[in-house]
C-alpha cells in the first residue's frame, strides 16, 4: 500500500477571513523562515520514500509567503520521489498572482492552481473580510492562461447570512464566465474558533441554503460540469486527483502545522500550535484504526462521491460484504441510498442532508 499523496500546510495569511477555522496566523517573516526549516525536518523525519503521485500545498495562504520563501517551499518537494507525479496543486489568493510567481510554480512543475474567489458581491466580501474586483480577477486569469496553466479550481462560498438567491446567481454567472476547470462550493458554516462565532452571527435559514445548493447543482450541470462529489464539480477529466485520495480512503501524508495524515492504518493530526510545531513537537493526536473503523471511513468518505462505493471493490479490500457490515438494505428500501451498476450511492435528492443518512449507517 503506502501513501502516494502529500498535503503540505502553510498557516500564514495576510489577513484573516471572518469564517475561517483552519490553522492560520498573520504572516511574519521570522516565523515563516523558522516554519519552513521545521517543515523540512518533519518531511525528512516522516517520509518513507514512496513514489508520490499528488502534492497539494494549502493553507492558510501559501501565496502569502515571499517569492524566495515559496521557492524554498517548492524545493522541499524535491525530497519526494516525484517520477510519477500527476497533479501538483498550489493554493493562492488572486491578488498574489503575478508573472514571477507563475513562472516559479511552472519551474517546479505545479500544474494545478486553487484560488479562493468565494464571492464577487461587495456585501458578501465585506462580511467575510475579503477583497477582490471582478475586472482584476479577469486580468489575473488571462495571465494564468498565458503562462499555460490549464487546470484551475475556484472556491465559491454560498448561504452567507443576508444573501439571497439572486446574489448567488450573479456570483455563479461571473464564476462561469472565467471558465475554470473545477469548482468547489461550500455552504458557509459558523465554526467555533472564528470571528463570526465570536460575533454570534446566525446561519442562514436551512430552506434557503437547500435551494441554493439545488440551484448550484442544476446550473453547473447545465454548463457542462460533472457533479462528482458532494461539493465539487469539474469539466470532464479534471477531477481533483489529490482529493480523490481522501474520498477513496487511501493513505496520505500531512505535513505542517495543523495538517492531518493517514499512514499505516494510523490517522494523525499535527499540533495547531505554531510554537510547538517550530519546537519540533509535531503530533497532537494519533488514532490506530481497527478494521471496522477503516471500513466505516471507506463508506463515509466514499459516499461523498456521487457515484458512491463499489460493492465488489469493498469486498476485495476487506473480504466482507458491505451489506453484512452496515444497514445498507433498509436504507435502499427507504430511498436514502440507491443501488445501481454495482455501486451504492446516496440518493441525489438526499445529498443535501447527507450527514443524516451517514448517521443511520454508522
Amino acid at each position: 500500500m503506502g501513501a502516494h499523496s502529500v498535503y503540505i500546510h502553510i498557516p500564514f495569511c495576510k489577513s484573516i477571513c471572518s469564517y475561517c477555522d483552519f490553522c492560520k496566523v498573520l504572516y511574519k517573516k521570522d516565523w515563516a523562515v523558522k516554519y519552513l526549516k521545521t517543515l523540512k525536518e518533519e518531511i525528512k523525519d516522516r517520509y518513507m520514500g514512496e513514489t508520490i503521485e499528488t502534492i497539494y500545498i494549502g493553507g492558510g495562504t501559501p501565496s502569502a509567503l515571499s517569492l524566495k520563501e515559496i521557492e524554498y517551499l517548492l524545493a522541499l518537494t524535491n525530497l519526494f520521489d516525484k517520477k510519477n507525479l500527476k497533479e501538483f496543486t498550489f493554493e493562492s489568493n488572486i491578488e498574489d498572482i503575478n508573472s514571477d510567481l507563475l513562472e516559479l510554480l511552472k519551474r517546479f512543475n505545479v500544474n494545478r492552481l486553487s484560488i479562493g474567489i468565494e464571492s464577487f458581491d461587495k456585501d458578501n466580501l465585506k462580511f467575510m473580510n475579503r477583497n477582490l474586483e471582478y475586472n482584476n480577477v479577469l486580468e489575473k486569469i488571462k495571465l494564468i492562461r498565458e503562462k499555460e496553466f490549464n487546470n484551475i479550481n475556484f472556491d465559491l462560498i454560498y448561504a452567507i447570512p443576508n444573501e439571497n438567491l439572486n446574489t448567488l446567481k450573479k456570483d455563479v454567472k461571473l464564476l462561469l464566465s472565467l471558465e475554470p476547470e473545477h469548482i468547489s462550493t461550500y455552504s458557509l458554516m459558523i465554526e467555533d474558533n472564528t470571528f463570526l462565532n465570536y460575533k454570534k452571527v446566525n446561519s442562514i435559514d436551512e430552506e434557503i441554503d437547500a435551494s441554493m445548493y439545488e440551484y448550484i447543482c442544476k446550473i453547473l450541470k447545465k454548463y457542462g460540469y460533472r457533479h462528482y462529489e458532494v461539493s465539487n464539480f469539474c469539466k470532464e477529466g479534471f477531477e481533483s486527483l489529490h482529493n480523490l485520495t481522501y474520498w477513496n480512503n487511501q493513505e496520505y501524508y500531512g505535513f505542517g502545522c495543523g495538517a492531518s495524515g493517514y499512514i499505516s492504518g494510523i490517522r494523525y493530526d499535527n499540533t495547531r500550535s505554531l510554537s510547538n510545531y517550530i519546537d519540533m513537537n509535531f503530533n497532537s493526536k494519533e488514532i490506530m484504526l481497527s478494521k471496522k473503523d477503516i471500513m466505516e471511513y471507506e463508506l463515509i468518505l466514499g459516499l461523498r462521491k456521487t457515484k458512491g462505493v463499489n460493492l465488489k471493490e469493498f469486498y476485495n479490500k476487506y473480504h466482507q460484504n458491505m451489506q453484512d457490515v452496515f444497514p445498507i438494505k433498509p436504507l435502499i428500501k427507504n430511498e436514502d441510498l440507491i443501488y445501481k451498476d454495482g455501486y451504492v450511492m446516496i440518493n441525489p435528492k438526499r445529498l443535501y442532508v447527507m450527514n443524516e443518512v451517514l448517521l443511520k449507517l454508522v
